[in-house]
């Protein structure tokens, strides 16, 4: 379990590395007719970035928040029982 302040630093940390990635791929595409080893420099970083995000969104769902102490109910009901109905 997570705290909400971890969940909104991996939140901002998945889209800044996947928008972030983006542009480093157009960068790439663009500076590539310049200087060709940039080019594909700045794409594959920019790819290994997107697929970094994409893959942190993938762990962001499987994390779940902690409650917080005072939101929790003292006890749950026995929804298992089968209530007799003569």
């Amino acid at each position: 379990m997570a705290s909400a302040r971890a969940l909104a630093r991996l939140d901002a940390l998945t889209w800044t590395l996947i928008y972030g990635g983006l542009f480093a791929i157009v960068l790439g595409i663009v500076t590539g007719n310049a200087h060709l080893i940039a080019g594909w420099s700045l794409g594959v970083l920019g790819g290994c970035a997107v697929v970094a995000g994409i893959v942190l969104i993938f762990v962001r769902s499987r994390l779940r928040e902690t409650p917080l102490p005072g939101a929790q109910s003292p006890g749950t009901p026995n929804n298992n029982r089968r209530h007799d109905t003569r």
